[in-house]
């Protein structure tokens, strides 16, 4: 036996955790991310101190579960961090994080501290008092955005914990943000562990395969298609699928159209390379899909951009074949089954709407790419593809080439940062209009090239997130491309990038104001109302951002042109040191559009001329829509 407080014992098991797949190992949890308070420093802050526990200090407990969840993304989910606050405000700051994690499918150990178990000093410091019961604390808000969460009351309790803790964040069906909330008197209390808790563990990531009468019905859909598409997800990625994915294109000449969290699972320019898909997508990977016979989704849980609001896979009798190692997400059908008389579904399009394969991404694509043996798309096929694409590819160009005046469009921007950055460096991205414009226009290179967090996409994910990449890929450049919106939001964590000296390049595009949700409004009928930055009187405001991220301990290039930002963003590159590019856009020039729609209800009734007009086209383009089986 072993005599450490319940702190210490968390700590040092912590430690002796590790992750498996296919025979690399890796410690599970690398570190931890903290901000100390009464709740947490004599507990677990003292206990990291004496274990020799890797910890960094942030500046904001949201912002240090972006950087575990950029962190956890890089590493393919075999790694994570786990974050410690104190209660009260530090608890409820880690929400947001911890619904973006969630949502993502991405691995994150939150350790808040919590009021006393015991309850002998109630109420204490922070807490919230309910008059409903005693056991309620502000952790609780952590439950329904958190996959597996516990309360450590007694010292007993914790080894259970720990050991559901790792299940959860080990399973990539069920991955996300996991919480064990520590009261902080029971952080101190010592107890006698089994030496058992403490040897080194290992847990074992697998790759189950796909159940072969589901596989044979997957093939037997594929094969009967003369129109197939592939909508490549995160889950090709984080499986480490994309040489199977290229190898299952080349076979079969399939076209890959790739999701935000998919984008890179192919090269750029490959022959079967669609591009981007849905309402930020490609108008090649937007045809394709609108005339697809079979959509094979690999690794996606197609999200209302990925299928344009159940708009894009139009074609009557559609059928889907989804590949996930999520049973949750194997059986999401995108659109209905083709109706017969009435508008009735008849019986067999019902059963054969739609094929569940259960699996690993890459495991599921070596068994199905077996299955159907040397089946290939038509020679017409593929020379569709070629000349859809060869067309966007030409779009492509001039918008990064728009030479617009007096101020660059973003487009020109998001060239330029691609044209400076190396194939294996990668960008990070997570809010506002450049989102969108990087999903259809960005060209990657490699499978850990793009990173856009657009399944929460929050605003302030980008610089906190872009260094949880680089902790994770110190051998990579990272470059961090915020809107002023998302930098006001949460620009601290250069400082943490300063504190740690890891070097990141942020590009950080002014547009005086929210750019997307401008544009958004502006087609809703609401006329951009409180979309710009102006004071009072309609005025600029005075804020310099540039010398705010100067304070923050960054070294600053300004760009007025486009040739100015591509010589301050080689500067940036070749110094060693976190630098901001501040650069002015054009916040009126758009990116080439994607010719899908995206549902955002108008309002029904109104005086406004401009919102009546609004709600005409969309009473119009609603009607695309397609019901969800």
């Amino acid at each position: 036996m072993t005599r450490l407080t319940v702190a210490q014992a968390a700590v040092r098991f912590l430690g002796r955790q590790w992750s498996e797949r296919d025979g690399e190992r890796h410690h599970l949890i690398s570190g931890c991310f903290g901000i100390f308070g009464h709740g947490n420093v004599a507990g677990i802050g003292q206990a990291l101190l004496e274990e020799g526990f890797p910890y960094h200090m942030a500046r904001n407990e949201q912002a240090m579960v972006h950087t575990a969840v950029g962190y956890a993304r890089q590493h393919d989910r075999l790694r994570a961090y786990a974050c410690t606050t104190s209660i009260g405000p530090g608890a409820t700051n880690l929400v947001t994080g911890a619904a973006l994690a969630t949502v993502n499918r991405l691995p994150v150990l939150l350790l808040p501290g919590d009021v006393f178990a015991t309850r002998s000093a109630n109420p204490v410091l922070q807490e919230l008092e309910d008059a409903r019961s005693y056991d309620v604390s502000v952790n609780d808000c952590l439950k329904p955005v958190s996959k597996y969460w516990d309360r450590i009351n007694r010292p007993e309790q914790l080894p259970a914990a720990l050991l559901a803790a790792m299940r959860v964040l080990t399973d990539p069906a069920e991955t996300g943000a996991v919480t064990l909330a520590l009261p902080q008197d029971v952080q101190a209390e010592a107890h006698d562990w089994p030496d058992e808790l403490f040897e080194e563990r290992v847990w074992h990531v697998g790759r189950p395969v796909p159940e072969p009468a589901a596989l044979a019905r997957a093939a037997a859909l594929l094969t009967a298609a003369e129109r197939p598409l592939i909508v490549a997800g995160g889950g090709v990625i984080y499986s480490g699928a994309t040489d199977e994915l290229r190898a299952f294109a080349e076979q079969t000449g399939v076209p890959v159209a790739e999701t935000q969290a998919g984008k890179g699972s192919l090269a750029w320019d490959h022959p079967c390379a669609a591009g981007a898909i849905g309402a930020t997508g490609s108008t090649a990977a937007n045809a394709l899909a609108r005339e697809a016979d079979v959509v094979l989704g690999i690794g996606t849980r197609y999200s209302d951009f990925t299928t344009a609001s159940r708009s894009l896979f139009a074609r009557p009798g559609v059928r889907f074949v989804n590949l996930n190692i999520a049973a949750f997400d194997a059986a999401k059908i995108p659109a209905e089954p083709a109706r017969g008389a009435w508008g009735v579904v008849p019986p067999r399009a019902i059963e054969h709407a739609g094929e569940s394969l259960v699996a690993d991404a890459r495991a599921g694509l070596a068994a199905l790419r077996d299955a159907i043996g040397d089946w290939t798309v038509p020679d017409s096929y593929r020379e569709e593809t070629r000349v859809l694409t060869a067309r966007w590819n030409a779009t492509v160009d001039h918008a990064y080439a728009l030479g617009n005046s007096p101020l660059p469009a973003q487009s020109e921007i998001l060239g330029i940062v691609n044209e400076v950055s190396e194939p294996r460096d990668v960008v990070v991205c997570a809010a506002g209009s450049m989102p969108g414009d990087l999903h259809k226009l960005w060209r990657a290179r490699d499978p850990k090239g793009y990173h856009v967090e657009y399944g929460y996409s929050c605003m302030g994910y980008e610089i906190a997130g872009g260094l949880g990449v680089k902790l994770a890929a110190p051998d990579r450049d990272v470059f961090v491309l915020v809107g002023d919106g998302s930098y006001l939001m949460m620009a601290q964590e250069l400082v943490t990038a300063v504190a740690e000296g890891v070097k990141l390049i942020v590009v950080l595009v002014n547009n005086h104001g929210y750019a997307s949700i401008g544009g958004l409004s502006e087609s809703v009928g609401s006329q951009r109302l409180g979309t710009a930055y102006r004071d009072h009187d309609g005025g600029a405001l005075p804020v310099d951002l540039a010398a705010n991220a100067a304070s923050l301990g960054a070294d600053v290039e300004r760009a007025g042109t486009v040739a100015e930002f591509r010589a301050a963003l080689q500067r940036a590159k070749e110094s060693p040191r976190t630098t901001v590019v501040h650069v002015e856009t054009d916040p009126l020039v758009s990116a080439p559009g994607s010719e899908a729609w995206w549902d955002v209800p108008v309002a029904e009734v109104s005086a406004l001329e401009t919102t009546r007009q609004a709600r005409a086209r969309y009473d119009k383009e609603r009607h695309a829509r397609r019901s969800h089986l």
